[in-house]
């Protein structure tokens, strides 16, 4: 069992609410945060974690997140999971709504929640321990795609904001870990990006063998915070086997050349 205290953003579907039960499992305390308040009474039925309804495009609830926080226990570790893609147009035909949304979710999101919540983990974290900022981003962050222009933007903004933030924390001991997931098949992420097209949706993984499961990523994300303390994992990137890229994917059964 651990006394820390662990704060989960997006926690009501997918990866967030894997991550959620995850760490319950290991006797964690966890806050699971996210906009869907009936979502989030189910996570705290099932997994027993507390949790807080909150917008993370809004500055008033993220600032009262933050004083509920810091007024119930604090922090050690902060898990920024919340983001999505919406569309798949090329960057011409392609909705400039659909790029603000994604920038303030994906970025702006989890700019606002660091810069609120930084504060607490620095004194909640006892002397001679670490704490650890997890940002959960894509491979859609690293490598550009067709049709991903929107999304890829987003995501390497993201990353670059980690990676500065790992700079301006130098001397601290708090961590900055990337973790950049590839294909993961959950109920929400390809539903949402296509306006809730199910058969299109579908698509993205048929006869795709063993994409991610939102459980795969919550064993990294985990893995990656109960390391020792000195150590920081920067990126890790976790794709299924079947995905050589976002734009290569096997289909079918994966077999060796003799």
């Amino acid at each position: 069992m651990t006394s820390q205290r662990v704060v989960v953003t997006g926690a009501s579907s997918g990866i967030g609410a894997a991550t959620v039960a995850l760490f319950r499992e290991k006797g964690y305390e966890v806050l699971g945060v996210a906009r869907r308040a009936d979502r989030l009474t189910e996570l705290a039925r099932r997994t027993g974690a507390d949790v807080f309804a909150a917008d993370l495009t809004s500055d008033d609830d993220v600032a009262a997140l933050a004083e509920y926080v810091r007024s119930n226990g604090g922090a050690q570790i902060l898990i920024n999971n919340a983001g999505g893609a919406f569309g798949l147009a090329s960057v011409e035909e392609s909705s400039t709504e659909d790029w603000l949304n994604m920038y303030n979710i994906n970025v702006l999101g989890t700019k606002r929640v660091i810069s609120a919540l930084l504060p607490t983990l620095r004194r909640s974290t006892p002397a001679g321990q670490t704490a650890s900022i997890v940002g959960i981003t894509s491979i859609a962050g690293h490598t550009a795609y067709e049709g991903g222009g929107g999304y890829n933007a987003a995501k390497f903004a993201e990353r670059a904001l980690l990676e500065v933030l790992r700079l301006e924390l130098s001397g601290e001991p708090i961590r900055v870990i990337e973790i950049a997931p590839g294909m993961v098949h959950t109920e929400e992420f390809s539903l949402v990006r296509f306006g809730g097209d199910q058969a299109r949706a579908d698509s993205v993984y048929a006869e795709v063998p063993n994409p991610l499961t939102a459980e795969d990523i919550a064993e990294a994300i985990v893995h990656a915070v109960e390391l020792p303390a000195h150590v920081n994992i920067d990126h890790l990137t976790v794709k299924p086997v079947a995905q050589a890229a976002p734009y290569k994917v096997a289909k079918g059964d994966l077999n060796m050349k003799r």
